[in-house]
């Protein structure tokens, strides 16, 4: 039950981690050109979605490197 928590707690950490990280990173990207005029909000709400997707497949990456190298480590212990 706790190594469940933890991971669980890892996952979740992980997950904001990255999100914060690629909202971080998408500000170096110039997307106001590709916006319409007077449609701000859209833009915001697009850039959020864009920092999610991101930040979620860049934390399941890491997640399941994490997994296989611990699988991998287990398998040439054993």
């Amino acid at each position: 039950m706790n190594g469940l928590f933890m991971f669980g707690l890892l996952k979740l950490i992980s997950h904001m981690l990255f999100i914060f990280l690629s909202f971080w990173a998408l500000k170096a990207v110039r997307i106001e050109k590709w916006i319409r005029k007077n449609h701000i909000p859209e833009a915001r709400i697009l850039y959020v979605f864009l920092s999610i997707a991101l930040g979620y497949l860049v934390s399941s990456f890491f997640l399941d490197f994490l997994e296989v190298s611990r699988n991998l480590s287990l398998l040439i212990t054993n």
